[in-house]
């Protein structure tokens, strides 16, 4: 695992703070860094961004949610840069025209009042059990006061114009983990079969008794994952 590193790719509302238990534990074995993914409004510029900015030389992308659409792109702009890639809670498939209606009923209700939008979307972040747990919550709203309406905007305009990535699957020729989450209600198991079965030779491990926020709602067994990945 020696001279490698690791570059975290946060999903929509999301910062640094989202993959803090993956870094404490990978951090001895590479340098890691996390991308800002708060200023393009494309999926295109976000991971020209990220790639830009990120330290030089090769990279291991984990791309949580957002990310992951992030990481995919970053795959096809810098392919041979990229050594291995996780895909945490995430999938290769356009935005649906449902998906799209919701996340600009959203953007409207963030110009008016953006602590509701993220009242709104905490029920389907995690489990109900998670729900009840105090720093978990706080975690998620810090993070996504700190990232702010603007860059949500921002972002949610990425995510509507991101492009079908699975035809490019099977292009990806570097060791990859896709981690999906067995409750997750924005990204079920199934979508997450199909993104690891487009990838050749993709690993696929499902966390158990967790929501769409696996890093941090089962952060252990995300850490485990990731090390291994690190190490094959």
């Amino acid at each position: 695992m020696a001279n490698q590193t690791v570059l975290f790719l946060p999903g929509l509302l999301e910062d640094a703070d989202g993959f803090g238990a993956q870094v404490e534990r990978l951090r001895p074995h590479a340098a890691c860094a996390v991308a800002d993914l708060t200023r393009g409004d494309s999926i295109a510029a976000l991971a020209a961004q990220a790639l830009k900015e990120a330290p030089e030389g090769p990279l291991c992308l984990v791309g949580h949610s957002m990310g992951g659409y992030v990481a995919l792109e970053a795959m096809r702009q810098a392919p041979r840069r990229i050594e291995r890639l996780a895909l945490l809670d995430t999938h290769a498939r356009p935005d649906t025209e449902e998906a799209t209606q919701n996340r600009r009923r959203l953007m409207a209700l963030a110009a008016r009042d953006f602590p509701a939008v993220i009242e709104a979307l905490m029920p389907k972040l995690m489990t109900a059990a998670h729900l009840e747990n105090p720093d978990l919550r706080a975690t998620i709203t810090e993070m996504a006061l700190s990232v702010g309406k603007e860059a949500f905007a921002r972002q949610e305009t990425a995510i509507i114009g991101r492009i079908d990535s699975r035809p490019h699957l099977a292009a990806i020729g570097c060791p990859t983990l896709v981690v999906a989450a067995r409750h997750d209600q924005l990204m079920p198991v199934e979508i997450l079969q199909e993104l690891a079965a487009g990838i050749p030779g993709a690993r696929l491990e499902i966390v158990e008794d967790s929501g769409h926020m696996a890093p941090i709602e089962q952060p252990e067994r995300v850490s485990d994952l990731l090390e291994e990945w690190l190490g094959r």
